[in-house]
């Protein structure tokens, strides 16, 4: 009679541990340490304060759910977990307002920085390349004429002599392409020079100076994805699994699901705790 407990007590502790995960995140960045927190509960949990802080860092600049190497993470679970949740978003608070984290920050913006487009070429750079291509592709089929022979031969002349009717279109003073090039110039360049400037705004709009203003959208985030959860849906078990009596829960987002399975004394709090925090940031 023990051991179904025993299991179900293994299955809520993974709960917890995927509730811990939610809490943080926007259900993108992922903290799981706490304030001031003790050698004791740093072995429970199986991990170095430096790698929980890398974690935060690759969690919330990276956006995913970086959960590799934590070896008793079920242990996150024990005691009250609305208090856990707490110490957890406030070490996650204190550290993203650190100088290491923002030095992460500013790493990940300098490397998404757009690099810009080069001017195009100026007409006598469009005319000077259009003749020297040209020549080099009767160069190349003079070079296939000279070492063919029979059919394959007399199929690389017709290419040839295609070849040098189109260079000669292109030494042609009144050649239609390089005129339309020439007139339309300065619209060409004025069009790479507004390509810049828009992908320039939307990298400093994806991520502005103020890196706690790229943390809000996650902390949004997290309360888009937190909303209207029905903590008192019913579940039933099909084939072995836990599903939704309601169908169109099943229908939710695993993230929705997490938070469902948090459960309201940890969702709700941690709510709180991120509207607070946004409320902050300006």
């Amino acid at each position: 009679m023990k051991q179904p407990s025993i299991n179900k007590l293994v299955a809520r502790l993974r709960v917890c541990v995927a509730v811990l995960v939610l809490v943080i995140l926007s259900l993108a960045f992922f903290s799981f340490t706490i304030q001031q927190m003790s050698s004791d509960f740093m072995q429970q949990l199986g991990i170095q304060k430096t790698d929980a802080d890398k974690k935060i860092t690759n969690s919330i600049l990276g956006g995913y759910l970086d959960a590799y190497g934590l070896k008793n993470a079920k242990n996150i679970a024990l005691g009250n977990r609305t208090a856990v949740t707490n110490d957890l978003l406030n070490y996650t608070k204190q550290y993203v307002n650190s100088a290491a984290f923002k030095k992460e920050y500013d790493a990940l913006k300098e490397s998404n920085k757009p690099t810009p487009q080069p001017d195009p070429e100026t007409p006598e750079q469009f005319k000077a390349n259009t003749i020297k291509n040209a020549k080099d592709f009767v160069k190349q089929s003079e070079e296939l004429v000279k070492n063919s022979t029979g059919d394959t031969k007399k199929l690389f002349e017709t290419s040839l002599e295609a070849a040098k009717k189109n260079l000669k279109d292109a030494e042609d003073p009144n050649n239609k392409n390089i005129k339309a090039y020439t007139q339309n110039y300065e619209a060409i360049k004025k069009m790479y020079a507004q390509s810049n400037e828009t992908r320039l705004k939307e990298w400093e709009a994806q991520y502005p100076s103020n890196y706690l203003l790229y943390v809000k959208s996650r902390l949004q985030q997290f309360l888009e994805e937190t909303k209207d959860i029905d903590f008192a849906a019913q579940l039933t078990e099909k084939n072995g699994k836990k599903i939704f009596v309601n169908k169109d829960y099943e229908g939710k987002g695993n993230r929705w699901k997490m938070a469902y399975r948090a459960g309201k004394e940890v969702v709700e709090p941690a709510r709180a705790f991120v509207q607070q925090w946004l409320s902050e940031i300006k």
